[in-house]
């Protein structure tokens, strides 16, 4: 691939990476807000029956209420992704790939941001959780959940397809065939040797 190329492949894949991680922290924060400004703790709102409601909880844990009580670590781990991500942006060629990328760094600094800036302190914040849908999961999530598990199905996807992060399939490397071995030329007779017999010893 050419440098210019690559060069400009690269540029795209960077600027979709953030458009979709601004998009989806943005569509987040003001979902999170909305439910904090017009719901009370606790409250659920049936939007599709039983299919789809709104239930305002706090988790002090992981997504889906997972491991509460260790937020303090969960805001490191997050704090280290985002660092790794904005490092190993650079390296992206693909678009699908900055969409993985950008979906994981928008899911992670929504709830990071809840974490540091919410009750009850920096760092220990409880994540503001709302949508339920109780016939198909059993817990309370966010959009930065559900951005982080479709990140993490796509990701998925694109290993198991073999596509590396400048939107090739990753193939094995070619095997080495053994290199025939050279043709014996034909062997020549000696001077000799076609020469007729005689009874005559040299």
């Amino acid at each position: 691939m050419a440098p210019k190329a690559s060069s400009k492949q690269g540029s795209r894949a960077l600027i979709l990476l953030a458009l979709v991680a601004v998009g989806v922290f943005a569509l987040d924060q003001t979902s999170k807000f909305l439910v904090v400004t017009h719901m009370a703790e606790g409250e659920i709102v049936r939007v599709l029956g039983a299919v789809l409601q709104w239930h305002f909880v706090r988790n002090p844990g992981a997504a889906f209420s997972l491991a509460s009580g260790s937020t303090w670590i969960f805001s490191i781990i997050a704090a280290a992704v985002v660092v790794f991500i904005v490092w190993f942006a650079r390296r992206i060629r693909s678009l699908t790939w900055a969409l993985v990328f950008g979906l994981l760094l928008g899911g992670v600094l929504g709830n990071l941001t809840d974490r540091l800036l919410r009750e009850p302190s920096f760092g220990e914040g409880h994540v503001v959780d709302f949508i339920s849908t109780p016939w198909m999961i059993p817990a309370i999530y966010n959009v930065a959940d559900m951005s982080i598990v479709i990140s993490m199905v796509i990701f998925m996807i694109l290993t198991i397809r073999g596509i590396g992060l400048d939107g090739r399939r990753v193939t094995d490397s070619p095997k080495s065939t053994a290199t025939e071995p050279p043709e014996v030329p034909p062997h020549e007779d000696s001077p000799h040797q076609n020469q007729p017999k005689t009874g005559n010893t040299p």
